[in-house]
């Protein structure tokens, strides 16, 4: 089933290029069904990209989703075309007496800093207790995840001494966790950040349970116990050359960057990056959007969240 999104979204052109099911509004108004309503809180600067991506993944599943875009208020955001916010985007504020079945928080690329130096903070946090009330199952990526974390159980980052960046193996814990259906016992997904949660901390709060981890980049997926808060702590949506264009953006601008690890062919930046995770990314997303989201939701979702514990439906 398809993604629906407007048709002036720029990601709408990109996705029916390579064979994504998209829906426009008018077709997607004459079926019969409730479409998944899921909201985006895109905190990246490279927003359209980071949309693409997302509605990539949220585009190959069984169901329809029904997308609406958010930025915050409280930042200005420098690096995306003011009209394409207008036109596609919404603030919290415009959203905020509404009813979500999902909620994506991206990362951000303001991980050295505290939290509560980030501008649009107080801002995040409103909308991290709203979910609370207006939202069924919440997905949080990379510092969204730290960030998640630190807010709701005060679980600290800690800064790496260098860029955790590359594709790394991780395995899984609970294989019975839905979350994780039909994972491999060791699968690959890219990370990309300076800071770190560890083991020891999630340890401490017993609402939490680590899913899956990697002996080199650390805890990768945890989650609360009733499955309406999931903590990714990479980048599973990245597109095959994001991570290139990372690395060569930093190294035209002269700043210390290795080359991101297991992704070229012998680690050699001159050879075509070889795309490994993309079978675990669908499978992560498809696996949220069904177990966590569509299975437990209320048909009304006015009636969001319906508080049901995720392993007993």
């Amino acid at each position: 089933m398809p993604v629906r999104i407007p048709n002036t979204l720029p990601a709408r052109a990109i996705l029916e290029r390579e064979n994504v099911f998209v829906m426009g509004e008018a077709r997607a108004e004459h079926q019969d069904i409730r479409p998944l309503r899921v909201a985006i809180l895109n905190l990246m600067p490279t927003k359209i990209a980071t949309e693409t991506q997302l509605l990539r993944l949220l585009g190959n599943s069984a169901l329809q989703v029904d997308v609406t875009l958010l930025h915050t208020a409280t930042h200005d955001a420098k690096n995306t075309d003011a009209e394409h916010l207008l036109n596609h985007y919404e603030t919290f504020e415009a959203v905020r007496y509404e009813k979500f079945d999902g909620l994506i928080i991206t990362g951000a690329p303001v991980e050295l800093m505290e939290f509560e130096e980030v501008d649009y903070w107080p801002e995040l946090t409103r909308i991290m207790d709203w979910a609370e009330t207006n939202v069924e199952s919440t997905f949080y990526i990379c510092w969204g995840a730290q960030a998640g974390l630190y807010y709701r159980y005060g679980v600290p980052k800690y800064r790496l001494p260098a860029k955790m960046f590359g594709v790394f193996e991780h395995r899984t814990l609970i294989p019975t966790e839905k979350l994780l259906r039909g994972f491999d016992d060791a699968f690959l997904a890219p990370h990309s950040r300076h800071t770190e949660i560890r083991r020891a901390d999630l340890e401490k709060v017993p609402d939490i349970q680590i899913l899956a981890e990697s002996d080199e980049a650390g805890i990768y997926i945890a989650g609360t116990k009733d499955g309406r808060h999931l903590f990714i702590t990479g980048h599973s949506e990245y597109d095959p050359l994001t991570l290139k264009a990372e690395y060569d953006r930093d190294v035209s601008r002269g700043l210390p960057i290795t080359v991101p690890r297991n992704y070229y062919p012998n680690d050699d930046p001159t050879g075509p990056p070889q795309v490994r995770w993309r079978g675990h990314a669908n499978l992560l997303y498809a696996n949220w959007l069904n177990y966590y989201v569509y299975q437990v939701t209320p048909y009304d979702f006015h009636q969001i969240p319906a508080g049901a514990i995720h392993g007993d439906f």
